[in-house]
């Protein structure tokens, strides 16, 4: 599954809102430096989806706020 999301990093909430079809806005707490927003995004989707870390990779936009994500 491959999902579009937008990132909001150094927020005071940490929160998931889906609009539709695989894209999703994520509130994180984390800033993003030193990659620590895209570990937090990563470890918050794995408990969201019920899937293993190991099994979310982010395809696009590493360092932007725009990602596509692979849900395997």
């Amino acid at each position: 599954m491959i999902l579009h999301i937008k990132v909001k990093p150094s927020s005071s909430k940490q929160e998931i809102l889906s609009f539709g079809s695989n894209r999703y806005l994520v509130y994180l707490t984390e800033p993003p430096e030193n990659n620590r927003a895209n570990i937090e995004l990563i470890n918050l989707l794995s408990k969201y989806f019920g899937t293993p870390v190991s099994r979310i990779k982010i395809k696009t936009g590493l360092t932007s706020n725009e990602k596509m994500i692979e849900v395997s």
